[in-house]
């Protein structure tokens, strides 16, 4: 039985009907650096096949692949605040590319706009064929982008995990199996 029948399954045996979400709606991020952020999603987002659907003042948005990313200006006493991926809140958010090409075209997109490559492209032990790189806008704030072929952590029955290790910590180094 596959993973998705079993948590059903174990939904209506406690009498709770089961939501399966259809993906990511959007995501907003508040950037201390306006004109910084605007300019650089400005250029990466319609790269990534996003069309802007809003540009104002404070407020940036493109929608597109069943999901939309936004930029907004952060509070003014918040200006020049660079994020810091371990506090509360946000650690990265990731896009899912569609091909292992794709995640490199990315990377050099990237690049060529002035975003800070962390590492990669490379593979990663996360799931089998886990292809990516991770980055940084203007504001320090974090974003990946992967390609995992077919359904990655969920490919088996039970799903994988990306590690065994009670106490593993993603900021460590990889998963520890």
């Amino acid at each position: 039985m596959a993973h998705r029948e079993w948590a059903r399954l174990g939904r209506a045996i406690e009498g709770d009907s089961m939501v399966e979400v259809n993906g990511m709606a959007h995501v907003i991020l508040t950037v201390s650096s306006w004109e910084k952020a605007r300019a650089f999603y400005g250029e990466l987002l319609p790269f990534l096949g996003l069309t802007k659907v809003y540009d104002g003042n404070n407020f940036l948005y493109h929608v597109g692949g069943r999901t939309a990313v936004g930029i907004q200006r952060c509070a003014p006493e918040h200006e020049g605040l660079r994020f810091d991926q371990n506090r509360i809140g946000l650690h990265h958010f990731c896009l899912r590319a569609r091909t292992r090409e794709d995640v490199d075209k990315v990377a050099e997109k990237v690049r060529s706009i002035g975003g800070r490559i962390d590492r990669g492209p490379l593979e990663g032990d996360w799931a089998p064929g886990y292809y990516f790189f991770v980055f940084e806008d203007p504001d320090g704030i974090r974003l990946e982008v992967n390609f995992i072929p077919g359904k990655g952590l969920l490919a088996s029955d039970p799903p994988l995990s990306p590690s065994s290790d009670p106490d593993w910590d993603q900021n460590a180094g990889p998963p520890r199996f």
